[in-house]
């Protein structure tokens, strides 16, 4: 994957890349991307949401590191060192309860998740010397192996001043608190703190992995942002035509009568809905390439169809390829784009693409 080298040369070592394939590859399919992140450019390391996914990297056959950053039931203690799965530790209750679950004689993995800002999970104190208080007791709790330290950026991706001073407050604070266990004579092996936007905008050798998540796939963290490498996007949507008919003006089309034709009128339906994320946010909105050209959604999106307006595009027929996010011929719609028009962000586009539409590879960006 192309996109994997251009990640690797805006980060310096000893900082090493840690691949973020939660969400089912940001919806692009682990089937597909796990095995060119492996095999093919040699990732070593992962990062998940919750134990499920660490099991499938497992069954799929991730034999590299994988970390869990989200919450992991203690109860599933068992999955953690059956599967070879580092969890994140929130704070010292959790600790307690995963060590309470852990089998005699075990030991789970973890990594300590330091609040520094995000205010999402992790210990969190004004004060450095309290996170470090706690952290120290969840180093000592029986059957918890300690091996890192990490926090996660809010605003990396802003280069607002504010934000900026943010960011770099974020990151002395980590390092702060990984200065102040080293004190006490605790040896943490990994610290870090690079997301994505970290990695690109603010790199800093001090952090042990940059966890590259949704430049991986080509998009970037803010698209309004320029980043420093030209990335590629890996996926593409597309549908075909189911029928064509051509209507006199003043037929509603779709639910809820929306739209109303104010002419005569070629319209196509498409073979693709919400149920396959293409939001229903999208209705009246958007549009979609069709022969290379753009042909606007009519009406309401349904659950599995979309009509569109093929008016001005000559011999458009059942069957024919329909793109929705992607290239075709000189035009371009990417999920940036779409997701603004209707006030979201590309992450959340590619990462709702529904399971039932089929992944198929097409290169290696």
């Amino acid at each position: 994957m192309r996109n994997v080298q251009k990640c690797r040369s805006i980060i310096e070592k000893p900082c090493e890349l840690m691949c973020v394939v939660k969400a089912n590859c940001y919806g692009h399919g682990i089937e597909n991307i796990i095995p060119c992140l492996q095999d093919d450019v040699g990732v070593d390391w992962f990062a998940v949401s919750n134990v499920v996914e660490g099991m499938e990297l497992r069954e799929l056959g991730v034999t590299g590191e994988i970390l869990i950053l989200g919450y992991t039931p203690p109860e599933n203690a068992y999955e953690l060192i059956r599967y070879d799965l580092i969890q994140t530790i929130t704070d010292l209750e959790y600790a307690a309860k995963l060590s309470a679950s852990c089998p005699t004689g075990e030991r789970v993995r973890c990594h300590i998740a330091i609040d520094t800002g995000m205010t999402r999970i992790g210990l969190r104190s004004p004060d450095i010397k309290v996170i470090c208080d706690s952290a120290e007791k969840i180093v000592r709790t029986q059957r918890i192996e300690v091996e890192g330290i990490f926090t996660h950026l809010a605003v990396a991706d802003s280069l607002l001043p504010d934000d900026i001073a943010y960011t770099k407050n974020q990151i002395e604070k980590i390092c702060a608190v990984k200065a102040e266990l080293n004190k006490r004579l605790i040896v943490i092996k990994y610290t870090h703190f690079l997301n994505s936007a970290g990695a690109a905008y603010h790199f800093d050798p001090r952090s042990d992995f940059a966890r590259f998540g949704i430049m991986l796939y080509g998009l970037s963290p803010d698209c309004s942002v320029k980043l420093p490498v030209e990335l590629e996007p890996v996926m593409e949507l597309k549908a075909c035509v189911s029928q064509v008919k051509t209507v006199e003006a003043g037929v509603c089309v779709s639910y809820g009568r929306t739209f109303v034709t104010d002419r005569e009128t070629r319209i196509a339906s498409v073979t693709i809905g919400y149920a396959d994320g293409y939001p229903r946010l999208l209705s009246d909105r958007a549009s979609v390439l069709v022969r290379g050209k753009r042909a606007r959604l009519l009406g309401r999106v349904c659950m599995d169809q979309l009509m569109i307006d093929v008016s001005d595009i000559q011999d458009v027929r059942e069957g024919d390829t329909v793109t929705l996010i992607g290239r075709d011929g000189d035009e371009v719609i990417t999920a940036d784009e779409l997701a603004a028009s209707y006030g979201s962000i590309g992450y959340e586009l590619v990462c709702g693409i529904s399971p039932r539409v089929q992944r198929v590879p097409m290169g290696k960006p």
